[in-house]
């Protein structure tokens, strides 16, 4: 009973440090990346071409790369809940996984 209530718990706590540990990352790549384009824009040999005009073409995720995103998010989950409860909570965890997947598809599919 003890070993499997700390074995659950390690898991989770492992779980959580990934998901927390992973937010900032993407925020700090973002926001570094436009840091650099626009020091690269201020620069004296950066012209912009005459022929450029604004486009209102928006570039949308692949679903191919979505289904990437969920598929692997579900496999996480699997793996992570098989673990902590074995077959059921293999699916348990898939089931999550996936849901969490397709939210945070859904949330960044049209970011620029």
């Amino acid at each position: 009973m003890k070993h499997s209530f700390i074995h659950r718990a390690l898991v989770a706590s492992l779980l959580m440090a990934m998901v927390l540990g992973a937010l900032p990352l993407q925020a700090q790549s973002r926001d570094s990346c436009r840091r650099n384009r626009d020091a690269y824009r201020q620069q004296a040999y950066y012209q912009q071409p005459v022929y450029a005009q604004p486009s209102n073409y928006r570039t949308h995720r692949s679903l191919g790369k979505s289904v990437l995103i969920v598929g692997g998010s579900a496999a996480a989950g699997a793996a992570i809940g098989g673990l902590a409860g074995g077959g059921k909570g293999a699916g348990i965890g898939a089931i999550a996984g996936g849901l969490g997947g397709l939210i945070y598809d859904r949330a960044t599919a049209n970011h620029h």
